[in-house]
């Protein structure tokens, strides 16, 4: 039997063969040394050449580039040229530099290829990065690409498409390892080593029951480090945090990060081990997630530089005519008071700087609880100490800033009462902004609407009416006008 060290050993390299470590694409003629990006002359070298037809220089200037970087080309050069370049670097174009493009770039060059070929790069990526690529594509399309594709990798995908869209079924990767309990760390080594069928990336091996259920993990460097006749029953990691296959993927997300995981293993409905999700995809459902709420608030829609410009104009503009009901709303509770602007043209003068601070107050508080609903700090348990907290807030930054623009106010136009109407009014509009920042986006969690979609409107239109009725109303009360 061969000893640990010999089998640690046979797992290294030799030190005369091991390759020299690549850095990915970093030379001065592309990648710009600061932020990582590439460099505009390099990007204009490539568009000149395209330009002029020059298929070799084209090849030659994107070959030594990384996958991730010929991705980041296609979305810097004009979309016009996208197609051309795809056809320079034939080759270069794998599964690799197809799942890092942008949604709508790589949307465009699918559409150029055949079926065929759209199934020869989906067998070369991760289940879960194939089947992003194939759930864009049209019904017939994604029949025409599978009926080309080996009937394992068919199998795979089209178990994948049947979970809803952003749940861990459509996330999760088939690729990983598992084995059976009563099996030692020897044999397990053995199997890694003589199975060439197995996933070359992991971290961790799963350890399932005769039901296919798992039951534990091992790290990598559990089993390097432990002695081959060791159980794994007797080194595995019996505790796992399991990811339902319907569970969204946002909150699989916050699994990750709640726990600190790398990997994790995904069940179906009777428990059985289906799937893992790895930390590298949670990275870019985080990254997704957050942009995603970010340009909710916005009515932006997904904000994304490559979509069509019909369909970014129709997602912004019907946020804009909704903003535009709620600012004839305002308005409308101006005109209540058109007879008191008349006698103090100074209301007119003045009412905005009410209304804005509403809005901005507002603002900063949406975004607190935006932000606290999407990671689980904001549940029904701590709601009412949020509602409580945040009008402790507004109660004090109101009279802050109630007192430094009354104060202004009064000193600048010798008003004192005019003063005290702002000030009073500053206070009331921070309460109601408090309120409203917290309350609208809680109801339409409750409601199961995304609160980062309308939020914001909603939060909009209560300062600005509340702001406008609460400084004129006094206005009038005082018998200022």
């Amino acid at each position: 039997m061969e000893r640990d060290d010999d089998i640690i050993d046979s797992l290294l390299p030799d030190v005369d063969e091991a390759p020299a470590p690549v850095e990915p694409s970093r030379n001065a003629e592309s990648l710009d040394e600061e932020d990582n990006t590439l460099r505009p002359g390099f990007v204009r070298r490539v568009a000149e050449a395209l330009e002029a037809g020059d298929d070799e220089t084209v090849y030659n200037l994107v070959e030594p580039l990384h996958p991730a970087d010929i991705a980041d080309l296609f979305e810097l050069i004009d979309q016009d040229d996208r197609v051309r370049l795809a056809r320079a670097i034939n080759d270069l174009m794998g599964g690799e530099v197809l799942a890092e493009l942008n949604d709508h770039v790589r949307e465009l060059l699918v559409e150029e290829l055949e079926p065929e070929e759209v199934a020869d790069l989906a067998e070369q990526m991760e289940t879960d990065d194939a089947v992003a690529l194939i759930e864009d594509l049209d019904e017939e399309d994604q029949q025409a690409v599978l009926a080309e594709m080996e009937p394992e990798d068919r199998a795979a995908i089209e178990s994948a498409l049947s979970y809803p869209e952003e749940t861990a079924g459509r996330l999760m990767s088939r690729d990983l390892i598992a084995v059976p309990e009563a099996m030692t760390v020897g044999d397990l080594i053995d199997y890694l080593r003589r199975d060439d069928e197995l996933p070359t990336e992991f971290w961790e091996v799963f350890i399932v029951d005769h039901k296919h259920h798992p039951v534990g993990t091992c790290s990598l460097s559990w089993i390097l480090r432990a002695p081959r006749s060791v159980p794994l029953a007797d080194v595995m990691k019996r505790d796992q945090t399991l990811i339902p296959v319907s569970m969204d993927q946002e909150e699989v997300a916050l699994r990750f990060q709640k726990y600190a995981l790398i990997s994790a293993a995904v069940v179906d409905e009777s428990g059985r081990l289906v799937g893992q999700i790895t930390v590298d995809d949670i990275v870019h459902i985080i990254q997704e997630e957050a942009s995603e709420d970010i340009l909710r608030l916005s009515g932006a829609g997904d904000g994304d530089i490559n979509e069509p410009i019909l369909l970014t104009v129709r997602t912004r503009l019907t946020w804009l005519v909704v903003n535009l009901g709620t600012a004839i709303i305002a308005s409308s509770v101006v005109g209540l008071f058109q007879g008191a602007i008349a006698k103090l043209a100074l209301l007119a003068v003045l009412m905005p700087i009410v209304s804005g601070m509403g809005g901005n107050a507002g603002t900063q508080t949406l975004a607190v609880v935006v932000r606290a609903i999407a990671t689980n700090q904001l549940t029904s348990s701590n709601t009412i100490r949020m509602i409580l907290r945040e009008l402790r807030i507004a109660a004090t930054n109101g009279a802050a800033l109630g007192l430094m623009i009354g104060t202004g106010t009064a000193l600048l136009f010798g008003n004192p009462l005019l003063g005290g109407v702002i000030g009073a009014a500053m206070v009331i509009n921070n309460l109601v902004a408090g309120l409203a920042g917290i309350m609208v986006p809680v109801t339409l969690d409750r409601l199961k609407v995304d609160p980062a979609v309308s939020s914001a409107v909603f939060v909009t239109m209560a300062t600005d009416v509340m702001g406008f009725f609460s400084f004129l109303g006094l206005a009038v009360l005082s018998g200022l006008a």
